[in-house]
């Protein structure tokens, strides 16, 4: 599977619903942390209800400038919402599909800066 293909495909729940589409990935990286040849896995969707877009870095928490486009993106990308890689039922050539009961989790990232 190539990530670009994925981006903009329709998730639909269990019963076939549309939910949104694919916005972004998330990726965690196990092992030390800083580590330069940490692996990467695929922690799950972001699913975009209104806008399969860029969120171009503003869900990091604490970036709300410049403030008009912080604005924006927040507004085109409100109920966007994360859901696991394990609550992925199936990957079609047309459409993801969720298991039944999965879970929407905050799209939001924390900073990560440490003081």
């Amino acid at each position: 599977m190539i990530l670009g293909d994925l981006l903009g495909t329709p998730v639909l729940d269990a019963d076939g619903g549309r939910l949104g589409r694919v916005a972004d990935v998330r990726f965690v990286l196990d092992g030390a942390p800083h580590q330069l040849m940490a692996e990467p896995r695929l922690l799950g969707l972001v699913v975009g209800p209104h806008s399969a877009a860029s969120f171009m870095g503003y869900e990091r928490n604490g970036l709300t400038r410049p403030y008009m486009i912080a604005r924006i993106l927040r507004w085109r990308h409100r109920g966007s919402f994360l859901v696991l890689w394990e609550d992925v039922a199936m990957v079609g050539a047309r459409s993801v599909r969720l298991r039944p009961g999965f879970s929407r989790y905050s799209t939001a990232l924390e900073d990560g800066a440490e003081a």
